[in-house]
């Protein structure tokens, strides 16, 4: 009976070790992807400027645009899951007509988890997610702000003019009009 644990523990920590390095690796190049924002000394919120450059969940790059009117923060996965819920029976081009554009954060999450589960989950999606890889990116948006809601932050010219809250899919609902 011990032969047989062993047996199978052995190859469990073998399938383990061959699965982790199969999808442990990044996709991530830090050195094409940017975030700034402006003024540098103080928290991102009201009168706050930001540019970026953000890859979605199929790695394709998005620079911010002066047209964008909305951007949508998801910081934990509570939140991920107002958005993902939210969105589930939105059109294709919801956002587009919107001018809104979705950023989620998952510099937490693990290599293994984010290649396994969150960004295949995301590309089913029928709408675009930018993401944040980078923690010190993530920590810079984060500063001052509810974190545990669904942050929405209206823009006029690349600048903050307005920041909200949605704490569920219908709240958030209402924000997107």
């Amino acid at each position: 009976m011990k032969k047989v644990l062993l047996i199978l523990s052995l190859l469990l920590l073998l399938a383990a070790g061959t699965l982790y390095a199969l999808k442990g690796k990044s996709q991530y190049d830090p050195t094409k992807y940017t975030l700034n924002i402006q003024p540098k000394d103080r928290p991102f919120g009201i009168g706050s400027s930001i540019s970026y450059t953000l890859p979605d969940q199929f790695g394709k790059a998005h620079r911010s645009s002066p047209d964008t009117r909305i951007l949508v923060f998801a910081f934990t996965k509570a939140t991920g899951h107002i958005i993902k819920s939210a969105m589930a029976d939105k059109p294709k081009g919801f956002l587009e007509q919107r001018k809104a554009v979705i950023i989620a954060d998952i510099s937490k999450m693990p290599t293994v988890i984010q290649n396994m589960f969150a960004l295949p989950d995301l590309r089913k999606s029928n709408y675009t997610m930018l993401l944040i890889y980078d923690g010190k990116m993530a920590q810079r948006l984060k500063e001052g702000q509810a974190t545990d809601k669904v942050i929405v932050m209206r823009l006029h010219d690349g600048k903050v003019t307005a920041v909200e809250h949605a704490d569920s899919p219908q709240a958030l609902d209402r924000l997107l009009g």
